[in-house]
C-alpha cells in the first residue's frame, strides 16, 4: 500500500521520519497536565487539577501568512513556528487568557522531514515562551495542491482564564492611559505589502538606513506577550489589552474599548524600528496609512487607570519588556495621533 501511495506522491516513511524528528522538540513544552504521548488519534490535557471557580476556555486559530512565502525563497523554517505560536498566543492573551496547549496543522507539497522538524523547532520554541504544552498536530503530505517547496502553517491554542478575570474592556474610561509594549519587528502581517517593496532589492545585503540585512529584519519571529502580561495581572488592573496585528492601529485598538471612546496616541512616545522607517520611504507611503498597516514597533497595547501607571512600567522592565505610555483614552471615537 505505501509504495502505491509512493508512486502517488505520498511518501508514508518520510512521515514516520518527521515524527520521530518532531518527538524532542514536543517534549521541551510538556506540562504535567498533559495525558499521553504524540501519535494519539487525539491531545488530552487534564484540567482537574486546576483551581478556578468558574472557569472560561478561551481558544484562537491562525497562521503566518504571506511570510511563509519569505521563509520558503530564503530556505528558513526554524522561526516561522515561533510565528505560529505568537499569532494565536498573543489574540488569547488579549482576553486575560493563560496558554494551555497548542496542536499545528503543516500542508507541504512533499515531506521533507528536516524541514518538517524545522518547523517544528518553531513551534516548540514559541510554546515554551508561551508556556503551553504541545499537545498534537497533523502533517498533510498534498502533492498536487501544493509545489515540492511549499508548505503551509496554522496553528490553535486554547487558554484558560478565570470569568470574572476576562478582559474585555468594559470597564475602560476616558482619561486611561495606553501602554505600548514594543514589537521584535514587523510581526506577521502585511507582508503581502512588505514582499513587494523588497521584491527589487538584495536582501542579503544591509541597504542604506538599517544596521542588518533586510533579510533578518523581515524573518525575525513575532514576539509572543504571555509572560509579560501574566505578571501585569498579578498587581495592576489591566482594562483592555489589544493585540496590535493585521490592520494595525486602526483595526484592533478599537476592539479593546467601548462604545463612544476612542485613544489620542503619541507617535513621537517611542522609538519606532528602522524597518518600518526603509519601507515606507521605499513605498512612498504616508504615515497615517503606515499605521493602518503595520505594528510600527508597537506590538501589544494595554490601557489601565493614571494611578497604575508606574507600577505597570516598572512590572514590565523587571521582565525586561520595552513598554511605553503611547496615548490616552478619549471621548471622542476612533485612533487619532499626533503626527
Amino acid at each position: 500500500m505505501s509504495e502505491v501511495y509512493k508512486q502517488a506522491g505520498v511518501d508514508v516513511e518520510k512521515g514516520y521520519e518527521a515524527v520521530e524528528r518532531m518527538k524532542k522538540h514536543v517534549a521541551r513544552t510538556h506540562r504535567p497536565e498533559v495525558l499521553g504521548a504524540i501519535g494519539a488519534f487525539a491531545g488530552a490535557f487534564d484540567l482537574s487539577s486546576f483551581q478556578y471557580k468558574e472557569p472560561v476556555l478561551l481558544s484562537g486559530t491562525d497562521g503566518v501568512g504571506t511570510k511563509l512565502k519569505l521563509a520558503i525563497d530564503l530556505d528558513k523554517h526554524n522561526t516561522v513556528g515561533i510565528d505560529l505560536v505568537a499569532m494565536c498566543v498573543n489574540d488569547i492573551v488579549a482576553q486575560g487568557g493563560d496558554p494551555l496547549f497548542f496542536l499545528d496543522y503543516i500542508a507541504c507539497g512533499e515531506n521533507d522531514p528536516s524541514r518538517i522538524e524545522a518547523i517544528v523547532s518553531g513551534i516548540a520554541q514559541g510554546c515554551e515562551q508561551a508556556g503551553a504544552a504541545l499537545i498534537g498536530g497533523e502533517t498533510a503530505e498534498m502533492p498536487g495542491m501544493y509545489e515540492p517547496s511549499e508548505y503551509d502553517l496554522a496553528g490553535f491554542v486554547v487558554g484558560i482564564v478565570e470569568k470574572s478575570a476576562m478582559i474585555t474592556g468594559s470597564e475602560i474610561k476616558s482619561g486611561d492611559v495606553v501602554i505600548g509594549l514594543s514589537s521584535s519587528g514587523i510581526h506577521s502581517n502585511g507582508y503581502s505589502l512588505v514582499r513587494k517593496l523588497i521584491a527589487d532589492v538584495d536582501i542579503h545585503q544591509t541597504q542604506p538606513g538599517l544596521s542588518q540585512p533586510i533579510e533578518e529584519a523581515v524573518m525575525a519571529p513575532t514576539k509572543i506577550y504571555a509572560t509579560s502580561i501574566q505578571a501585569l495581572k498579578k498587581e495592576v488592573t489591566l482594562k483592555g489589552i489589544s493585540h496590535i496585528t493585521g490592520g494595525g492601529f486602526d483595526e484592533n485598538i478599537p476592539r479593546m474599548l467601548p462604545p463612544g471612546l476612542g485613544v489620542l496616541i503619541e507617535s513621537n512616545s517611542w522609538d519606532i524600528p528602522e524597518i518600518f522607517h526603509f519601507l515606507q520611504e521605499k513605498g512612498n507611503i504616508d504615515d497615517r496609512e503606515m499605521y493602518g498597516v503595520f505594528n510600527m514597533g508597537i506590538g501589544m497595547a494595554v490601557v489601565v487607570s493614571e494611578d497604575d501607571v508606574s507600577t505597570a512600567l516598572q512590572l514590565l522592565e523587571k521582565v525586561d519588556e520595552q513598554a511605553y505610555v503611547i496615548g490616552k483614552v478619549t471621548e471622542e471615537e476612533g485612533v487619532r495621533f499626533t503626527l
